[in-house]
């Protein structure tokens, strides 16, 4: 089945999302309604270059909170977000995150370890309502991806837009509702979950938050 380019879902949602207007913010820390769809992004931020052109971020809401036990029998809980780059420049827009195989304390839940995980699949606008946003071959994707530091890069190319998963592995679930998203902050890209930032990549160029 085909679906609409990805980028147009942000044309759909400006339709429907008035009452429920994302948080434009760098640190996502307020709660959305809970009624809301799958398909709108808990966080759009703009980002804007020393020319005026644009980035844009968005990024889910989570899905899944089951959990998982690994071949050697120690269990987990997982969730799965999506992120999604619109580039609104005239240039391709490379991405280059990764995060370490080690586990890091949040530091809003003592005793929560987390991972972050980055899936090779492709989120597309048909998989927002499907279980865990349609990643496939779930276990079979984390008994590979806890032995190895979890690294993503792709092009954008002009005008288009690209959205990829991110799945986040704790020992046990957070203290209330968890919240996570990709942002770009002096230059850097950081993974912030609950408050907390974890840097995870260099921005290749200048972009800044638009107020």
């Amino acid at each position: 089945m085909t679906h609409l380019p990805f980028y147009l879902l942000t044309l759909m949602l400006a339709t429907c999302a008035s009452c429920n207007e994302p948080q434009k913010t760098g640190l996502p820390t307020k709660h959305m309604p809970s009624n809301i769809r799958a398909d709108t992004p808990y966080t759009k931020n703009t980002y804007t270059d020393a020319s005026g052109s644009q980035v844009t971020i968005q990024n889910s809401f989570p899905k899944g909170g089951l959990r998982y036990t690994d071949p050697h029998g120690k269990a987990y809980v997982y969730a799965v977000f999506w992120t999604h780059i619109i580039n609104e420049t005239a240039q391709p827009f490379n991405l280059n995150i990764g995060f370490p195989v080690d586990s890091i304390e949040l530091t809003s839940s003592p005793g929560s370890y987390f991972r972050i995980l980055l899936p090779p699949d492709t989120m597309t606008t048909g998989k927002t309502s499907m279980f865990n946003y349609g990643l496939p071959r779930m276990e079979l994707f984390l008994d590979t991806a806890l032995l190895t530091p979890s690294t993503l890069k792709r092009t954008i190319a002009p005008h288009d837009s690209s959205a990829f998963y991110v799945v986040t592995l704790a020992n046990q679930w957070v203290n209330g509702t968890l919240r996570a998203g990709l942002h770009m902050e002096k230059g850097k890209y950081y993974y912030v979950i609950n408050g907390m930032k974890m840097y995870c990549g260099e921005v290749d160029k200048g972009f800044v938050l638009q107020p």
